[in-house]
């Protein structure tokens, strides 16, 4: 009887063990963080665009996100809470420079610009996620 309990009881912890040891799916930057980049911030963060002229930050590719812009690095591989990267999509920066802005200034006609440009947009949290995974696994070129 004590040896029942003491397999039921060793089977248990295991499987509360094993449950907090779940490999969690490894993030695609290819796959998963580029596409969310090119569709929101590529208009503005690439050679040419307003977001590149005064960062100099580009998101065409890897070694230009990883390059970060002409101040320092926005990204912190491992850490997605350090990285500048988030802070400014997660609006924890200030408001003049949190991202992305909801219109291209290149392509806003002047009124939607001053009223717009202003105003930034909030990317979907499931993208926000997705950044902060693939940053906090290393932010490999993947």
């Amino acid at each position: 009887m004590l040896a029942r309990k003491i397999v039921i009881a060793a089977s248990a912890f295991a499987a509360v063990l094993g449950a907090g040891c779940e490999k969690k799916e490894e993030v695609s930057f290819k796959q998963a963080v580029l596409p969310i980049l090119r569709e929101s911030c590529l208009a503005c963060h690439a050679p040419g665009g307003q977001g590149f002229a005064v960062s100099g930050f580009s998101v065409e590719s890897y070694d230009s996100v990883m390059k970060g812009t002409k101040f320092a690095r926005v990204i912190v591989p491992g850490s997605s809470i350090e990285s500048t990267l988030v802070i400014l999509i997660e609006h924890r920066a200030d408001p003049a420079i949190n991202m992305p802005r909801s219109v291209d200034p290149a392509k806003a006609k002047h009124d939607e610009f001053l009223t717009k440009w202003k105003q930034p947009q909030r990317l979907p949290q499931e993208q926000i996620k997705v950044i902060r995974a693939w940053i906090d696994q290393g932010a490999r070129n993947n």
